[in-house]
């Protein structure tokens, strides 16, 4: 969410920013905006005039009854009453347009970076960079789910029965080796300095509403009936929520964290679900990366953070490209993404597997996380990237592993995590 002056005094900037993200339905909120901030600010205007003048008569009505004037004073006491009811009304007005000014800045998008190419949507996306080189072996790599079902690891039908499409169970070493990715980044990150967290895995709406946009929500978001709560998405909601309404002393940053959780989508919209494989699915586990700092340092820690995530996969032995999101492609609350994309030699194209992205305050704006300076609280900048999002991760590694008799190597990394396992061998029928 923008600041409020900065919209009143930035109109043109606004507006521009709405058009690069080819959102020109909400060019009029800027307007709009406006000119709810300058009624807002006449009934502050107002409403203080109205309770200075309430606590001028109320001492005069004191000196009065001192002086024994119980005429004049009870006479000035209707005033008194009046006051009182003029600003009850310029209270509830104030009130009511500060509600409506919220939601319509709720929905104004962040001021984007001057860097992020501009583009309609993710087709405009454009490639940063390649790391490791893609490969096409001389044999045919099944569909990432037959492997799984000829390593004796992957049970849709069973998943179908107790819970419907876009769920899965993972069995065997293939769910062995699901865990040990997940245990591995969640090493590999704390060797990088980050503080490893568990959050809960069910949030209240105000934090929702705090760290992602309304249309995010409805697409997203699985809600807990009869309750305020949802679950989780992914774990950044919750550790972002942590810091809610804190004041954190500017010495006390960066604030860098590396947190696991399962994660619940509705996965609404043109993508769907995907029937067989585990590429779309309702629940995942992840492990994210999520960083508190000054504005200052945000772009720092943001090359840092995806140059984090490429490390992790080439440490797989897994080619890995990053994709700059264009500005249509950007969620509205974000300055800056891109994302990380694993290489598929079964397809012979990139895939995601990771997201980075650098909110600026807005996010922080929303929760009232502010830090202490030297020149007083401030908001600070928040950041977030997946070091991994498994099944995907599990996918780039079983076509990238997958060997000409059936076999899926395990990465060197890895083995420690699968009790000295190096590879995993096709089920005998």
């Amino acid at each position: 969410m923008l600041d409020i002056k900065f919209v009143r005094e930035n109109k043109d900037i606004v507006k521009e920013n709405i058009k690069k993200k080819f959102q020109d339905e909400k060019l009029p909120l800027v307007d709009e905006v406006i000119e709810l901030d300058q009624k807002i600010r006449e009934l502050k205007v107002k409403g203080d005039s109205l309770r200075q003048e309430r606590n001028i008569t109320s001492d005069v009505i004191g000196a009065l009854f001192r002086d024994k004037k119980i005429e004049e004073a009870n006479s000035k006491k209707q005033r008194v009453i009046d006051i009182n009811k003029e600003l009850e009304t310029v209270e509830k007005e104030e009130n009511e347009l500060s509600e409506q000014l919220k939601s319509k800045m709720m929905v104004i998008p962040q001021i984007i970076d001057d860097s992020v190419p501009i583009g309609k949507d993710d087709s405009e996306n454009v490639e940063i960079e390649k790391f490791g080189d893609p490969f096409i072996p001389d044999y045919e790599i099944p569909y990432h789910a037959d492997i799984c079902e000829s390593l004796g690891g992957l049970d849709k039908e069973a998943s179908g029965r107790t819970s419907g499409n876009g769920f899965y169970y993972l069995l065997g070493d293939i769910a062995r080796l699901h865990e040990a990715t997940i245990a591995y980044a969640r090493d590999f990150m704390i060797n990088k300095g980050f503080t490893y967290a568990i959050p809960p895995f069910m949030i209240r709406s105000d934090v929702v509403t705090g760290v992602m946009s309304f249309t995010e929500m409805e697409n997203m978001m699985y809600k807990i009936e009869n309750e305020d709560l949802y679950l989780i998405g992914t774990s950044e909601h919750s550790m972002i929520g942590k810091f809610r309404g804190q004041l954190i002393d500017e010495k006390d940053l960066p604030i860098a964290m590396t947190s696991y959780s399962p994660c619940f989508r509705k996965e609404v919209g043109a993508h769907g679900l995907e029937e067989r494989g585990l590429y779309r699915v309702h629940q995942f586990e992840k492990q994210e990366m999520v960083v508190l700092c000054k504005p200052e340092d945000a772009m720092n820690w943001y090359n840092k953070m995806w140059s984090y995530t490429v490390e992790f996969f080439r440490s797989l032995d897994i080619p890995v490209r990053t994709l700059e999101c264009c500005s249509g492609d950007l969620a509205d609350l974000k300055v800056k993404s891109c994302d990380v994309e694993a290489w598929s030699p079964r397809q012979q194209k990139y895939f995601e597997v990771g997201s980075c992205s650098t909110l600026g305050d807005a996010q922080a704006r929303r929760l009232g996380i502010r830090m202490k300076t030297e020149n007083g609280n401030q908001f600070l900048a928040t950041l977030n990237n997946t070091v991994i999002a498994s099944p995907r991760a599990l996918i780039a590694l079983l076509e990238c592993g997958y060997q000409k008799d059936g076999s899926v190597k395990i990465p060197k990394v890895l083995q420690s995590y699968m009790g000295g396992l190096e590879a995993i061998l096709p089920k005998k029928k």
